[in-house]
């Protein structure tokens, strides 16, 4: 029997490095996020002791950014892609550009040629799909109107960046490439206009055929695997799916993998079937998205802080500064509220995939020096590191600006109601649990309040006269939004145990003598939650087993 197996060694080191350094960043009070990239410069070449294989990480990472891909068109509907396109496209673009001369302009600072500080510039412009993701993910704003704008402006940064690697071979001639790097750029470059006109003729017929065929052939298939009865036989389709279209993108089309994979998902989500399939890839997703952090640890040499500090900083500077000043003025200009301007800034200052990629082409084509990849590799895993500082400085520099220029606190989710309300409920969360409690309490005629991240229910709910605030709720702000400290009721119906468990410490400080409901999946969620300060936990599994014999009792007694 062989033992050298690269792959099962670079999966299993990976994996278990993260987790125990992302169990011990989370008892540090750090987000695991950063263990995992920790993880990686251990696995990595540049410290002592086991090293992964170098070509294998990146392509498992490259999975899980198909898979994360994947799950958020799961969530995101044709609809939801267009309704944000005003300010995606313009926003992104003009984004890309300020990032794009403020590398140039650095580049020309330390003397590199034109074509080195715009790959170095462009490498700079354009966010992680995978951090970008995990970000939103956390904190339950995916679905929100923020989150909304993010994905759109990254889906318009994706097909910018795959026009750009295949113009950068096409001009590299121009711009003053040592190496073809496997292409004809001498004769490409004399074609520079028929090569752009193949490439977004290329990224609309893939468009055309996802929403053409994909969106009625996806559905109609997971339906018929659905209707086996086969638990494995669907798991194994969703991913097929996923993977297959994925790779037939890029095989056939030319785009990236997380374009052919997000409208594999924002077509499947046209199937009834949708959330299904979103629970059974979770495992997988979450899996090769900590590969991806393992992978991108793994490039980074921390020598480069000891040899180039200020170089270091300067590229720092372009993407956690320069990158949000400039996307924070844009969502501004589009009158957009104050806080979807942050949330947006914090979400773009990162970057990631696209910014290795194109530093690679860059140097296999001469055109890039050794050093700005390097810097490039810093910038990214340094920006990944600060990110979540960023989300968490959003709060406070939005109360400091309000305060500071007397800009409105007020956003469009509290624009709808500010009456403060007493002696009435909060629902937190309004899927079908929460809907199904909202419907009751109407019916009843007892005054409730909301709080959802879903900005297209938010407006539904308006729309009956329902105070309903936009807003994760694990979030002081939120809770007293809808006056949670004045409220009799809190009705949790969060799906995750942690969460809810979080929004009831919360709540409990603002308000000591409310009486809380959360729901549960098991007796140990059940033991957790009324720990924490729940009145009553509701285990749906449980409830439905009484109802169901409940009802042979009765049948049983009619009977006799």
């Amino acid at each position: 029997m062989p033992h050298d197996t690269p792959l099962i060694a670079t999966i299993v080191g990976g994996l278990v490095l993260a987790f125990i350094f992302g169990a011990l960043a989370n008892r540090m009070r750090v987000p695991p996020l950063v263990g995992y990239l920790v993880a990686g410069v251990v696995a990595g070449p540049f410290t002592p002791g086991f090293v992964a294989d170098q070509s294998l990480a990146p392509e498992l990472a490259e999975i899980g950014v198909i898979l994360l891909m994947f799950g958020v068109g799961l969530h995101f509907s044709v609809k939801d892609l267009l309704s944000v396109k005003a300010i995606a496209i313009p926003g992104a673009v003009a984004q890309i550009g300020v990032a794009t001369l403020l590398g140039m302009g650095m580049s020309w600072l330390v003397g590199w040629s034109f074509g080195a500080g715009l790959i170095f510039g462009l490498a700079l412009s354009v966010a992680s799909t995978a951090v970008l993701l995990r970000a939103l993910q956390d904190r339950h704003i995916l679905d929100s109107d923020e989150g909304r704008i993010a994905i759109g402006w990254l889906i318009v940064e994706d097909i910018a960046m795959v026009l750009v690697l295949v113009l950068i071979p096409a001009l590299g001639g121009v711009l003053g490439a040592t190496h073809t790097g496997g292409v004809a750029h001498g004769a490409a470059a004399g074609n520079i206009w028929l090569t752009l006109a193949i490439t977004i003729g290329k990224v609309i017929a893939f468009v055309g055929v996802m929403m053409i065929v994909g969106r009625r052939v996806i559905p109609w298939l997971l339906a018929r695997i659905a209707s086996t009865g086969s638990k494995e036989l669907f798991r194994l389709a969703v991913l097929a799916i996923a993977l297959g279209c994925a790779f037939g993108a890029t095989v056939v089309f030319g785009v990236s993998f997380a374009l052919g994979a997000f409208f594999a998902g924002m077509m499947m989500s046209e199937s009834e079937l949708s959330h299904r399939a979103a629970e059974e890839s979770l495992p997988l997703r979450d899996a090769f998205a900590v590969l991806f952090f393992v992978s991108v640890g793994m490039l980074f040499d921390p020598s480069i802080i000891v040899r180039e500090p200020l170089m270091v900083l300067a590229t720092l500077a372009i993407i956690l500064v320069g990158k949000s000043a400039a996307s924070f003025i844009i969502v501004l200009l589009f009158k957009r509220p104050l806080k979807t301007a942050l949330v947006i800034s914090a979400s773009l200052a990162q970057i990631g995939e696209f910014s290795f990629i194109l530093a690679s082409l860059g140097i296999s084509m001469g055109i890039l020096p050794p050093t700005g990849k390097d810097l490039i590799l810093a910038g990214a895993i340094l920006s990944i590191l600060v990110n979540p500082l960023c989300f968490s400085l959003s709060p406070v520099i939005y109360r400091w600006l309000a305060k500071r220029f007397g800009w409105s606190t007020l956003t469009l989710d509290d624009a709808a109601k500010t009456g403060e309300e007493r002696n009435h409920t909060v629902i937190v969360g309004y899927g079908r649990v929460g809907s199904t409690a909202g419907e009751s309490l109407r019916e009843a005629r007892q005054p409730f309040a909301v709080i959802e991240a879903n900005a297209e229910l938010i407006w539904k709910l308006r729309e009956k006269q329902i105070h309903a605030h936009c807003a994760n709720a694990v979030d002081e702000d939120a809770l007293r939004a809808v006056h949670v400290e004045h409220a009799n009721w809190l009705l949790l119906t969060l799906p995750n145990a942690f969460e809810a468990a979080h929004v009831i410490t919360l709540a409990r400080a603002l308000n000591p003598a409310i009486r809380i409901v959360a729901r549960a999946h098991s007796d140990a969620e059940v033991e957790y939650l009324t720990e924490r300060g729940a009145d009553y936990t509701i285990m749906g599994e449980r409830e439905i087993g009484l109802g169901m014999s409940a009802r042979v009792m009765s049948g049983l007694q009619a009977a006799h």
